[in-house]
């Protein structure tokens, strides 16, 4: 029988607050993520990806207890982490850490790395003495390919990409099982990135790690994932496999970000045209479809209908065109 998920989002609803006038009342939402869909194998990478304000990161800040959510389930190894408080939820924070995108403003310009790396460890109880935390400080930073010097150095004396290894050995410290990257190569130089990018998948292999990586970077995808998850406006419009996705997407939004990815290599098939007009407001999202107003292939159903979650290939699309009980004479556009 196959084990369940590492991770398994069900779901998932977080709006954020519009508040005008001078008694501060709300007047809307903005609709960050709404009703998200997702699951991560143990040691697995499964991507997010979508353009800037589609909500992916609210997706990450959420899961990590950082933002509210108003609906939906968490389930990480079994149990709802919505459904804990306090003491009860401190092991789950342990066992999932964050990377976030600038490694500048995630360390503390006046601690030195070691008091960083060690911070964790501090607030989860790890380690009998402070000798014993400095001693897995210094582990950790072997482990990301960093002297153990630098723990004696203060943030602004690393490279940029010294400091991202820094953070990533702040998070292994504690020993999590799911780590969410954020953004976390697309602030460094590309020859450091693809040290990063190596770097990570290094000690995947090495730890059995499981990474949600949160992107806009069509190319990383291609090379760290084994999944992705394409999101627009709040919802995850496709999933499945990686080459399949970049093979054969069953979105037409998906299509419209791999041709907007010129570097890529999309093979056996011709380049579409890429995505039109601009992202609308998540506090207004459209009708129907969210991605009607944009697509080259939508039609009166996709404005008056909100398609569900169908099946393809190893994976999912919020797409009518496949709809398998769609009707191939009705009018409307017969593929992607």
């Amino acid at each position: 029988m196959p084990s369940s998920p590492l991770l398994r989002i069900e779901g998932l609803v977080t709006h954020f607050d519009i508040r005008s006038g001078p008694l501060r009342r709300i007047t809307g939402a903005v609709r960050a993520v709404d009703g998200v869909d997702l699951e991560v194998e143990r040691g697995s990478t499964v991507a997010l990806v979508g353009e800037s304000g589609c909500g992916k990161t609210t997706v990450g800040r959420t899961l990590l207890g950082l933002e509210r959510p108003r609906a939906g389930r968490i389930l990480f190894d079994g149990i709802d982490l919505l459904g804990l408080r306090g003491a009860a939820r401190q092991p789950y924070r342990q066992r999932i850490q964050m990377v976030f995108q600038d490694p500048a403003a995630a360390l503390d310009p006046r601690m030195r790395i070691a008091e960083a790396v060690t911070e964790g460890m501090r607030a989860f109880g790890i380690g009998a003495s402070t000798h014993e935390r400095h001693e897995r400080a210094a582990e950790s930073l072997v482990r990301v390919k960093l002297d153990p010097g630098v723990l004696q150095r203060y943030p602004h004396e690393l490279s940029g990409g010294q400091r991202q290894r820094v953070c990533i050995a702040r998070a292994l410290a504690v020993d999590p099982e799911l780590v969410v990257c954020d953004e976390s190569v697309s602030a460094l130089d590309v020859s450091i990135q693809a040290q990063i990018l190596n770097l990570l998948a290094d000690l995947q292999q090495e730890r059995g790690l499981a990474y949600l990586f949160i992107t806009h970077d069509l190319g990383v995808v291609r090379h760290v994932a084994d999944r992705v998850a394409v999101m627009y406006l709040g919802q995850i419009v496709e999933e499945g496999p990686v080459e399949r996705v970049f093979r054969s997407p069953a979105h037409p939004y998906t299509e419209g970000l791999l041709a907007a990815a010129p570097s890529l290599d999309i093979e056996a098939r011709a380049r579409p045209a890429p995505i039109r007009g601009d992202v609308p407001s998540p506090a207004h999202p459209p009708s129907g479809c969210r991605f009607h107003t944009r697509c080259p292939v939508g039609w009166d159903r996709c404005r008056r209908e909100s398609p569900p979650t169908f099946a393809v290939e190893a994976g999912t699309s919020r797409c009518f065109l496949r709809d398998p009980e769609r009707d191939v004479n009705a009018a409307g556009p017969a593929t992607i």
